[in-house]
């Protein structure tokens, strides 16, 4: 049996685990949270956003099950719905961090960088160590054409996890944007050694500059 083989059924494992639960405690908030969140693991988005909505009904004030559910909707498009749920969740609780990175994203997708950037800015100060504000300030720098404060970015994600391969890579393109060519590559490389698909354009792009 390969490793994904098994990984595929200790997940039905745990699908079948919590269906029991679920069906034996209908009001157990978290057993339908949980499930929802292993439904949207297996692809099974249409039964997660069932059991996700039932814990909502259970615990309007379950801000985990909104912020999921809001992460479901933005990945099927749906911006709108998406940042309606990431707004109730910051009514809830107003200094949750993963749902300003989330509205940021939403606003940068619209093009509303300005907005995306102070969404992003806030979940990094509400939370300094999260990685995924870091990163997504970065790229929102990087599209404002602010590249010192893009690099300054970068290196406080990569500072917080140096092998996050994306933070290298969103390091190297800002050092890039800064004309500090050398650097760049060495975290291109990096990235790339992390297992990152660096943009082959960007690659040349880099590699072009080196060369002059």
């Amino acid at each position: 049996m390969t490793e994904s083989e098994s990984n595929k059924n200790d997940m039905a494992t745990v699908i079948k685990e919590l269906e029991a639960i679920v069906s034996q405690h209908s009001e157990n908030v978290m057993a339908h949270h949980k499930l929802g969140l292993v439904y949207r693991q297996a692809g099974r988005n249409s039964d997660a956003i069932r059991e996700l909505n039932r814990a909502m009904e259970l615990d309007p004030q379950s801000v985990e099950s909104l912020i999921n559910l809001g992460a479901i909707y933005f990945e099927q498009g749906d911006v709108a719905k998406a940042m309606e749920l990431n707004e109730r969740a910051l009514n809830i609780t107003p200094d949750m961090a993963e749902a300003h990175v989330n509205i940021g994203l939403i606003r940068q997708q619209q093009n509303r960088v300005d907005e995306a950037i102070a969404s992003y800015i806030r979940a990094t100060q509400i939370v300094p160590s999260l990685i995924t504000g870091w990163i997504n300030l970065t790229s929102a720098y990087t599209q404002n054409a602010e590249d010192e404060k893009a690099v300054e970015a970068a290196r406080q994600a990569v500072s917080i996890d140096p092998d996050s391969a994306m933070a290298r890579n969103n390091l190297a393109v800002a050092l890039y944007f800064k004309n500090e060519f050398q650097e760049a590559k060495k975290n291109m490389d990096k990235a790339r050694e992390l297992g990152y698909s660096v943009d082959p354009r960007f690659a040349e792009a880099l590699e072009a500059k080196l060369a002059d």
